[in-house]
């Protein structure tokens, strides 16, 4: 597993290529929020994002927490996930294995990975002779009681 500078450094360079390729500024706020997200061992979403910089008396509006997650999310830095409620959740994502996701009542979210999901694309794949780039699978549930 790589060391999480390595991770931010790499993330930091996808991100220059890709505010160079679009034209963008390369502006501190943009570069504190890829941090801050790259410091969640969790799920978050756009106003805990914005809360903690605030909070952090980082100078920026909830325009720029959005359409950065929005560039995060194009160029495959950040995952978005729409798990209940129509609420957007995001998850840093580069250096991370493909996983999935239980949700729970109380929101609790459990991530796993099981190697029978890629047969299962394989399968898919070759049953309609299409390639799957991507997939997202959730179970909603509730913990069992004791």
């Amino acid at each position: 597993m790589e060391s999480k500078s390595s991770v931010i450094k790499e993330v930091r360079k996808i991100l220059d290529k890709n505010l160079e390729l679009r034209g963008l500024r390369k502006t501190p706020e943009r570069y504190a929020i890829i941090n801050e997200i790259y410091s969640y061992n969790h799920h978050f979403d756009a106003d805990e994002l914005y809360n903690r910089m605030i909070k952090k008396n980082y100078r920026v509006s909830k325009a720029t927490i959005y359409n950065t997650l929005d560039l995060l999310v194009n160029i495959d830095l950040v995952s978005r996930h729409i798990f209940k409620d129509n609420l957007a959740k995001y998850e840093k994502s580069f250096g991370f294995k493909q996983h999935d996701h239980i949700i729970l009542d109380n929101d609790e979210i459990l991530e796993f990975c099981d190697p029978r999901i890629q047969l299962i694309k394989n399968s898919v794949e070759e049953m309609f002779d299409v390639e799957i780039k991507d997939h997202s699978l959730y179970f909603f549930g509730t913990k069992k009681k004791k």
